[in-house]
């Protein structure tokens, strides 16, 4: 067990009132760390902290960012191991999750500190005798909120792109992985970032969002969480007239068409459905499929599941680790029974030991059933008979959520019809729905999220246009 420290102003401090909570590993239950648990005085640190070193790294020329961002990267190429111990014992990440979150926020480290160059503005060409321009400036201080489920790449978002454009930032991560946020400044801290650009404090949500986001100094607010999270957040913004960034729940859908090849969509159904145990916003709990051969797909993806070594994470070969909390476990089984006692057939699975829920795969789902409409964010796969692409795309589409979307099929008319009618911010054919790029415009549509971040579109996010004229010829006056 570890003491861990809150960072704030290029220091390790305690909470202000000198208290802490339990920070909890969810396979054997032990405490992991003892986290401070700040309150508002650590807030005010903290703002005050990064609302001070705004003019300085604001001002900071866009190489010498890059090249801290570079050194941030390398630093955590390094650190490998120490990451991976943090995600594995704090998150319940299998080992090759922990490694594909790493290895893509160095990517995202590296990517971030190219385009912090390329911050571009436009020029309008109006009237001959003016210069016309639009350009873009930092938002100034951003608080920055991140789950628990991928805990270090969704916070790197939004870190790494709020510093790389040159703002200053606040980070609150979740309370069920507070450790790995506070191990992420440790990236910043040794690469040598100004006192105040970069400041972590830990704490419960609710009460720490709502200071951050009401402190005068916020000028934006960036959250990746629960649909509920993100309403709160959108309603405790706009009270204070804060912009916002929100990339919050799913309930995806993977289309298995009948042309598709068999193994290659019960392996791709596997990796979108189970990986992470299920808890990934991306995750694919819908699989929609031509009933001429849901059966048989069924059937070969039960086969598949229940092969699939569950239990301790630190076990390399663990595929499926500990969901977060018994809560968690609750909220999938209440799902399961529900749909069971309604007349889905349960194909496997269905049963847990501690936090560690059986990979599970149920068929012949149902509106009328909870886990038609609601999240499960568990490893839970519902298969949902259809008769053509046609009824697949309505059933799709028949959810208040649109993050994420697969497409399985050799028919690219299909492909592109389905592609194209898809009510979902990504869209991704012969993959699944567990996919991200660090340039590329990653959010959601309807009650999963607005805006995007990824590359420019990040880059976007976080500065400020301006309109900006210069006259060559003098203005002509009635007068």
């Amino acid at each position: 067990m570890k003491d861990y420290k809150m960072y704030i102003g290029g220091q390790w401090v305690g909470s202000a009132n000198g208290e802490t909570f339990d920070d909890l590993d969810p396979y054997s239950g032990e405490v992991f760390g003892k986290i401070p648990k700040a309150g508002a005085k650590d807030v005010e640190l903290a703002m005050a902290a990064a609302y001070k070193a705004r003019e300085e790294w604001s001002a900071t020329p866009p190489p010498v960012r890059g090249r801290k961002l570079m050194e941030a990267a390398r630093i955590l190429e390094a650190k490998r191991a120490e990451f991976a111990d943090i995600l594995t014992h704090e998150g319940g990440s299998s080992f090759g999750k922990a490694m594909f979150e790493i290895d893509a926020t160095v990517d995202l480290l590296y990517t971030a500190a190219g385009d912090s160059k390329l911050v571009m503005g436009e020029t309008f060409h109006t009237n001959p005798g003016r210069f016309n321009m639009s350009v873009r400036k930092p938002r100034g201080t951003i608080v920055t909120i991140s789950p628990w489920n991928f805990p270090l790449i969704l916070s790197m978002y939004k870190i790494a792109y709020g510093l790389a454009t040159g703002n200053t930032v606040v980070h609150k991560p979740s309370s069920e992985t507070p450790a790995i946020g506070l191990k992420a400044a440790e990236l910043f801290h040794e690469a040598g970032f100004p006192a105040g650009a970069m400041n972590v404090i830990t704490g419960p949500g609710g009460a720490l969002g709502d200071l951050l986001i009401a402190d005068k100094r916020c000028s934006y607010v960036a959250v990746t969480g629960s649909t509920e999270t993100g309403r709160h957040v959108a309603e405790t913004a706009a009270k204070n007239f804060k912009q916002y960034y929100l990339e919050l729940g799913g309930k995806n859908p993977l289309i298995i068409l009948a042309d598709a090849n068999m193994e290659y969509a019960v392996k791709t159904t596997i990796m979108s459905a189970f990986m992470h145990q299920g808890e990934i916003c991306m995750s694919a709990d819908r699989i929609i499929v031509e009933e001429k051969i849901a059966d048989e797909f069924a059937a070969s993806l039960a086969e598949f599941v229940s092969h699939l070594l569950s239990g301790d994470p630190s076990n390399p070969a663990t595929f499926i680790g500990p969901v977060i909390s018994d809560r968690q476990v609750e909220s999938i089984h209440a799902h399961v029974t529900d749909a069971v006692n309604k007349g889905a057939k349960l194909l496997t699975g269905g049963t847990y030991e501690g936090r560690v829920y059986k990979p599970t795969v149920l068929k012949n789902i149902k509106p009328d059933m909870d886990i038609y409409y609601e999240e499960t964010f568990g490893p839970v796969a519902s298969v949902i008979p259809v008769k053509d692409e046609k009824e697949a795309l309505a059933v799709a589409n028949d959810t208040r959520y649109g993050l994420s979307s697969g497409i399985i099929t050799s028919d690219y008319e299909k492909a592109m019809y389905l592609a194209n009618g898809m009510e979902a911010g990504m869209v991704h054919v012969n993959s699944g729905t567990v996919d991200a790029d660090s340039v590329a415009p990653f959010g959601g549509l309807k009650e999963s999220g607005m805006g995007r971040e990824g590359g420019r579109y990040s880059w976007e996010e976080f500065t400020d246009v301006r309109w900006v004229t210069m006259d060559i010829k003098k203005q002509q006056y009635p007068f």
